[in-house]
């Protein structure tokens, strides 16, 4: 009996413990329903994220456009090559024959392909760098080869369909943890706008990472980036970047930039640089725009200004006369360009020769705080708020007597191309100054909602309708007076009526002073055109030009000349029967033959580009007007071109063709071709370098006008 009872008692013990245990298990069960966090876990936190996933929607970034429309920035389809090495369906199977292969088209050697498919442990590994950012035909090129487990990644990236062109306006960008990031220019100005907002779709998804059926999704819809037109006309752009390359081609300098703007509206219409650099490839050496971020002496452009401030307070007269050579200062001493002057002259004489002396006189008659006031009025010494990044302000503030009489003439102050240009709208609005602009509008490509529109932008009366017909008078007789010891005399056309004013100044040193030798300076010419109605101003600045301002007298004569004939300024062209003038239609895309014959029955000179069947690129661009008998140059989706004869053809027709096709040349001369180096017929391709050689009609030979420029100072 005694061991009977022994057994019912361990097994009542026994049950006592199964209902605990069951209480335990079925109060924890009640806690966790109730409680989010348990032993200091949150479990729901984990069960969430365990299945549970959100993945970002990428919004694509906006496209910038010229004011014509074409797409100068856009976000185009990229591919990264992949190579499957284990686990795969179909792995790298022969990698020595893979990397050879790959090789021709990845831009790397089989070595280093090889490496990479030889890394050890791995599943599958990029091809980089030739790998990453491929474009879409280089991906199909590399499909059709092929090759086993090889595969591709999609991304996308930035691409500037036309290079280098206008490429410190539009900027740059680069990626940033997967994200494309403006980094000059518009594109770093606008970034947040261009960017637009990233999206993301939550959804619930099982062990193996699948979505699970009759679950809820959560998606919050990417917003696009804004599309930004800007104010450049391609065409006019164009002009600007054939004139620097031909100038960069036959001569020697540090850096040129030059600017033209509308005089009405302040829109920048085009600005150029040399160095440049193809954002594509990034081959940049300047991270500064010139346009906004160089800062220098101006030097005799600033009598512009400082004559116009005389002008607006009674103090200059035409007539009046002066010692010119030397002003003394104190015991200091101002001295024109020429150290010894042209003895007594009018102040009209002085300001076509550009007389150092004549400015100090009346900057020193004014006073500080008038000349330094109207000068501030005009913009320098301060920003002007143009939608570019990294603006520098300039410096003004001269203190003592020599310091105005210098700042009368452009030295011992800075400025920036951009406060130069926003100065001279004052000249073709009756004293009205404008801020310059680079944006035409932005606009929401998903409602087609136009969100900014840029436009004209008064910033006040500066000086009187009266001063500014009194210095455009004396711009005129500077550029196409009779007297032939004018500064700007070799600036003047054969078309429009250019008027303007050049300038040299030293370059400062950086351990003081100034630096010393025959092409230490930075050379400008200050213009607005036509003369009667400004509706243009020029801006252009050389530094350190290994020659006389002659190259600057052809840049600017050509691009002026060739806005007379887009814009129809022209005088023989405003003379001829409107019939005569064409209106460029858009050709790209359309058959060769039809583009042809329809252009050919208007009157035109067709260069055609190849044999091709398809137009891919043009120029002029639509919208150009050009007279009868013009070249227009149509590009063919043909593989083999040749080398066509270019007698008699100008610099612009030169560059246009040469630019079309990517291919490097020289001139030499000036005028028109008579003789290339490369004999027509000849097949050419990129690597191409043609040598032409140039020259003027007997009765064009020489330049007339004296060039300040031949002295390196403006003291």
């Amino acid at each position: 009996m005694k061991k009977k009872n022994n057994t019912i008692r361990i097994s009542y013990y026994g049950i006592i413990c199964i209902v605990l245990l069951f209480a335990w298990i079925i109060g924890k069960l009640v806690f966790v329903s109730y409680f989010d966090e348990v032993d200091g876990v949150n479990i729901h936190s984990i069960a969430s994220g365990r299945y549970t996933t959100t993945a970002k929607i990428n919004a694509s970034r906006g496209t910038i456009y010229s004011v014509n429309g074409e797409a100068l920035a856009k976000d185009v389809n990229s591919y990264t090559v992949i190579a499957y090495l284990d686990l795969a369906p179909k792995p790298v199977q022969d990698k020595e024959y893979t990397a050879n292969v790959l090789s021709e088209y990845l831009n790397m050697s089989p070595e280093r392909i090889m490496a990479l498919l030889s890394t050890p442990n791995a599943y599958q590994v990029e091809l980089g760098p030739g790998g990453r950012d491929i474009s879409e035909k280089l991906k199909i090129d590399i499909e059709k080869l092929e090759l086993p487990g090889i595969g591709f990644v999609k991304d996308s990236k930035r691409y500037y369909p036309y290079g280098d062109f206008a490429s410190y306006t539009i900027g740059y960008t680069r990626k940033r943890d997967g994200k494309i990031m403006g980094e000059l220019g518009v594109e770093s100005y606008y970034n947040n706008e261009l960017n637009g907002k990233d999206g993301k779709t939550t959804y619930q998804r099982d062990a193996y990472g699948y979505q699970i059926p009759d679950t809820p999704v959560i998606t919050e819809d990417a917003e696009s980036g804004k599309d930004i037109y800007l104010t450049i006309d391609s065409n006019i752009q164009m002009y600007l970047e054939n004139a620097l390359s031909d100038m960069s081609n036959e001569y020697t300098f540090e850096w040129a930039n030059v600017t033209i703007a509308n005089a009405k509206t302040g829109a920048i219409l085009g600005s150029a640089t040399v160095p440049s650099f193809d954002p594509n490839k990034l081959n940049i050496t300047q991270y500064n725009n010139p346009l906004v971020s160089f800062s220098y002496e101006p030097g005799s452009t600033m009598k512009i200004f400082s004559f116009m401030a005389a002008i607006e307070e009674g103090i200059y007269d035409d007539e009046e006369e002066f010692m010119s050579g030397v002003k003394f200062v104190g015991r200091d001493k101002v001295t024109d360009w020429n150290d010894y002057g042209w003895g007594t002259i009018s102040y009209k004489t002085g300001f076509a020769y550009s007389s150092n002396v004549a400015a100090a006189n009346l900057g020193l008659e004014m006073g500080r705080d008038k000349l330094v006031g109207y000068l501030k009025n005009f913009g320098f010494g301060k920003r002007t708020g143009i939608e570019l990044a990294n603006e520098y302000s300039g410096i003004l503030r001269p203190t003592y007597d020599l310091e105005v009489a210098n700042v009368a003439f452009g030295q011992g102050m800075t400025s920036t191309p951009i406060q130069n240009v926003q100065a001279l709208t004052t000249l073709a609005n009756d004293g009205v100054m404008l801020r310059p602009y680079i944006i035409d509008k932005v606009i929401d490509p998903d409602t087609g909602e136009v969100i900014y529109r840029g436009g004209r932008n008064e910033l006040g009366q500066i000086v009187s309708k009266s001063t500014t017909d009194k210095m455009k008078e004396l711009l005129d007789y500077a550029v196409n007076g009779d007297d032939l010891a004018s500064t700007g005399k070799i600036y003047e056309t054969d078309s429009t009526r250019l008027i303007g004013k050049t300038g040299t100044a030293q370059i400062a040193s950086s351990s003081g002073g100034y630096e010393i030798g025959m092409y230490s300076n930075i050379k400008s010419f200050a213009g607005v055109f036509p003369y009667e109605d400004p509706e243009y101003i020029v801006y252009m600045s050389v530094k350190k030009l290994q020659s006389s301002s002659t190259p600057i007298a052809k840049a600017v004569k050509s691009i002026v000349e060739s806005i007379a004939k887009y814009k129809n300024l022209d005088q023989l062209v405003v003379e001829q029967d409107e019939s005569k003038i064409i209106n460029v239609d858009n050709y790209i895309n359309k058959n060769v033959d039809e583009a042809v014959e329809s252009l050919k029955k208007l009157g035109i000179d067709v260069i055609k580009i190849g044999e091709g069947s398809r137009v891919i690129d043009q120029y002029p661009y639509k919208g150009t007007n050009v007279i009868k008998g013009s070249k227009v140059f149509l590009l063919t989706n043909s593989i083999d071109i040749t080398m066509p004869s270019m007698t008699n053809w100008t610099t612009n027709e030169v560059g246009s063709y040469c630019n079309l096709l990517g291919i490097k040349y020289n001139i030499s001369g000036y005028g028109r071709v008579v003789g290339q180096s490369i004999q027509a017929g000849t097949k050419i391709d990129t690597t191409t370098v043609v040598d032409f050689t140039l020259s003027k009609k007997d009765d064009e030979q020489g330049d007339e006008g004296i060039d300040e420029d031949d002295k390196d100072k403006e003291e």
